[in-house]
């Protein structure tokens, strides 16, 4: 039998995902190579792991047996290689951090910036990405660690809030709305807005406060960017509601935007997380204090 650990982490990845081409954006494969992993992988063990419909891929009986001692399994493998190979006491090496276009924007540069000065021996990577593809990428340990927006469905991570910010008001500095030096959610109702889609990890938590304050806004456009969000306020076509970090002075400068804050206040927790059942290396736990320190050291931004 030749079973490699590139097949077991690409069915892995397809068990996960439940769609081989989801599966291939988490390990960096092509969909026909994932699929070509998958076939020898079931060639080699003599049995049909995946159900393959038109819809969705599902494990087989056999491959739910499978995918159900691979994660232990393969951790286990992945540390015991480390120690062979002397990493986990070395501070020497690579980690790799996957953060959403909001924090990888506002929060990771400071930490790269502060890891390269303090510990110029190890190289952090980022990999900037929409929340639901940080969270496949830490379950399916492409990454040490995420930096995400409280994840709704946390059981199998283990998650450490180290920031909380509230969620402001942005609008041209000519909606009647910005003469009040703040303002309640209610006030929303009749308003455009223009939002974060739901692929921000921010989206869930906004349509949340916007329901629990009675505000009937009309959102108008959902956009995957702040950018892209800031210029349609620009142009008139609605007011925003981000987080503090996503409307810095830096990020706000040389508009024709007003920051409000909003009452009551509603904020949202910014958190590390990995996977409950993979014990952090050191050279990775130095990255975490690091990010967490980093982000307790911001400043308000409003």
């Amino acid at each position: 039998m030749n079973v490699t650990l590139r097949q077991l982490r690409v069915f892995q990845a397809v068990v996960q995902q439940r769609n081989f081409s989801r599966a291939g954006d988490v390990v960096g494969l092509t969909q026909p190579a994932i699929s070509r992993c998958i076939r020898e992988l079931e060639e080699q063990l003599g049995l049909q792991l995946l159900n393959r419909t038109t819809r969705e891929v599902a494990p087989t009986e056999a491959g739910r047996s499978l995918a159900g001692k691979l994660d232990r399994l393969l951790d286990e493998l992945e540390l015991a290689l480390l120690d062979v190979q002397g990493m986990a006491s070395m501070r020497r090496g690579k980690v790799r951090v996957a953060s959403s276009p909001t924090l990888s924007a506002n929060l990771m540069p400071a930490c790269i910036a502060l890891c390269a000065q303090r510990h110029p021996e190890i190289q952090l990577v980022l990999l900037d990405r929409v929340q639901q593809d940080v969270l496949g990428s830490v379950r399916a340990g492409e990454v040490d660690f995420g930096v995400v927006i409280d994840p709704s469905t946390p059981d199998d991570l283990h998650c450490q809030t180290i920031l909380r910010e509230p969620f402001c008001l942005v609008c041209r500095s000519d909606h009647p709305l910005t003469r009040r030096k703040s303002v309640p959610w209610q006030a929303l109702t009749g308003e455009h807005l223009v939002l974060l889609d739901h692929a921000s990890g921010s989206r869930r938590l906004i349509d949340e406060a916007l329901q629990q304050q009675h505000a009937a806004a009309a959102v108008v456009q959902e956009l995957s960017h702040p950018t892209t969000v800031f210029r349609m306020v620009e142009a008139g076509i609605g007011c925003t509601v981000l987080p503090a970090l996503a409307v810095s002075a830096s990020e706000l400068q040389g508009r024709a935007l007003q920051v409000c804050r909003l009452r009551p206040q509603v904020e949202r927790s910014v958190m590390l997380v990995h996977r409950k059942n993979r014990a952090l290396a050191p050279l990775v736990t130095l990255v975490w204090q690091l990010v967490a320190e980093v982000a307790g050291d911001l400043p308000s931004a409003l």
